[in-house]
Formats: structure tokens, C-alpha cells, sequence
């Protein structure tokens, strides 16, 4: 068994049958390799550039279709969760609930967020926002730990997830040192490999987002290699027609070589000598 949690999954629920027949396809081809696999897809993608892009079947439709994933299937699920009314029903279904970047910073997501996974024993992902320093996610650690306490709540497991920082127009960067500045601040740093190739905006008529999906597996080996624990992917069966994020979703049909080859690389790092040269 490998201790490398891998997210992989579309980006948003194109249907039923859709992400049920990707959800089978990601088990057997992940199966074998030992990852912790949880599958992932939107029921709403609530920041898209355009309001004519595709937001996907809501809260309702959409968590009764991960239910059946997650009964058919038999995996774990991971989901985002939009406003903090949200965060219980989307905790009785999603294994860990999840806070978007650009929300990581609102104390009445945190708190619910706290609140759902504490009284469904889940796991809440935070991704950092594209405007926050790694050292800035010390104050969610703290306010995730002081709401818990507050509440008389057992302080959920909390993971924070890498999706780089905004540089100038159009374009992120990844600072691979803030993975073990993050590390102080969770019990798990997930690195997401596709969001981090976005570029903002510059799609057609900035309408949609490009991006550079070619650059996904050194960033992510990279990421490995300094220490993230877990890798977050979206994938899809033909990228170019995915109805989110075309340009950065990888072929389902290269996960299960990229993750076996991301498995040996962090068998491969927990080799290595630890220096304190603080």
C-alpha cells in the first residue's frame, strides 16, 4: 500500500451515466497501485468566467448522483461546497467536503464546513486561494481549531491543497517550498496538478480558461518529490470535450501510468534523509 492519496475525476458531473462509467474506470485502473482514491466531481461550478459555461445539475441532482457513485462504485467522494448552508448535506454524502479557493478565507464556510465534517465524521479540503501565501494558511489551521473548540466539536481531519498563486495576467506559479511551510499548518498538503496550469481568462474571447497540460507532470512529480502527500487530478475521457476545464484535464487513459510512476517517486522520497537546517 502506498500513503499517496490520489483525487482524480471530471471536473463537474457532465450526467449520470457519465461520471458513473469514469468513477469504474478510475477504481480498476487505480486499484492496483494502492492509492488512498477518492473520486471527485463538481455538482457546481459556481465561479465559471462566463455565465454561459456550463455550471453542471446542482446541490440536489447532483448529490444524489454521487450517492449512487459512491453505492454503485464503491468509492470515496470528494466534493466542493459553495455556501455554508450547503455543507451538511453535502457531508452526509462526500467523504471530504471541500472549500473552493476562492471561499478558503470565509469564516461561515470554515465554520460549517467544521461543523458537517465533525457530525459525519469527514475530512473538510481546503484549497488555498490563488491570493494567499503558504504561511497565511496558518490562520484557517488555527480558526478551523478554534471553531471546533468553540462548538464542542471534535476537530476534524483538514488536508490544504496547493493550486498555485496569481502572476501577473493569465498565469499561476507554483512555489514548491510553500508545500512544507503548509505541512505545520494540516495533517495532509494535497498538490492539485491541473488547476495549477490554468490560465485565467485566455481562452476563446476570454470566455474559458486555457491552459498548459503539458506542464502537469512535472509539476506534479515536483510536488511529489518535495513532499505533497496527495495528488489532485481531473481527467476525462476526451479533455477537449470536457464541458469544464478542457484545457487541463489529462486522458483518463494516462492515470493509471501517471499515478503508478507518481507512486514509485514518493517511495523513492520517503528514502531520503531528513535535514533540520533551521
Amino acid at each position: 500500500m502506498s500513503d499517496l492519496t490520489i483525487i482524480a475525476g471530471p471536473c463537474i458531473i457532465e450526467s449520470e451515466s457519465f461520471v458513473i462509467d469514469v468513477a469504474q474506470e478510475l477504481k480498476e485502473k487505480l486499484s492496483p497501485h494502492g492509492v488512498d482514491f477518492y473520486f471527485k466531481a463538481s455538482f457546481d461550478k459556481a465561479n465559471r468566467s462566463s455565465g454561459k459555461s456550463f455550471r453542471g445539475p446542482g446541490l440536489g441532482k447532483g448529490l444524489e448522483i454521487l450517492s449512487k457513485v459512491k453505492k454503485e462504485v464503491g468509492v470515496k467522494i470528494l466534493t466542493d461546497f459553495h455556501l455554508p448552508e450547503q455543507a451538511s448535506s453535502v457531508a452526509e454524502v462526500a467523504d471530504v467536503i471541500q472549500i473552493p479557493a476562492f471561499l478558503c478565507r470565509q469564516t461561515d464556510m470554515i465554520e460549517e464546513g467544521v461543523r458537517a465534517c465533525a457530525g459525519n465524521d469527514r475530512i473538510l479540503n481546503i484549497k488555498k486561494g490563488q491570493f494567499m501565501a503558504p504561511w497565511d494558511m496558518r490562520n484557517v489551521s488555527e480558526k478551523i481549531i478554534s471553531i471546533a473548540s468553540e462548538q464542542g466539536v471534535s476537530c476534524p481531519e483538514y488536508w490544504i491543497t496547493e493550486r498555485g498563486f496569481t502572476h501577473g495576467y493569465n498565469r499561476y506559479v507554483v512555489d514548491m517550498m510553500g508545500l512544507s511551510v503548509m505541512e505545520n499548518y494540516c495533517s495532509r498538503v494535497v498538490y492539485d496538478a491541473t488547476h495549477s496550469v490554468q490560465l485565467p481568462g485566455a481562452g476563446v474571447d476570454g470566455k474559458i480558461s486555457a491552459g498548459e497540460r503539458n506542464s502537469i507532470p512535472y509539476l506534479a512529480r515536483a510536488a511529489v518529490a518535495a513532499g505533497a502527500r496527495g495528488i489532485f487530478l481531473e481527467c476525462h475521457p476526451n479533455p477537449s470535450k470536457a464541458k469544464s476545464d478542457p484545457a487541463t484535464s489529462i486522458p483518463i487513459s494516462d492515470v493509471e501510468k501517471f499515478v503508478s510512476e507518481l507512486v514509485v517517486l514518493r517511495q523513492t522520497v520517503q528514502k531520503f534523509s531528513q535535514f533540520n537546517w533551521s
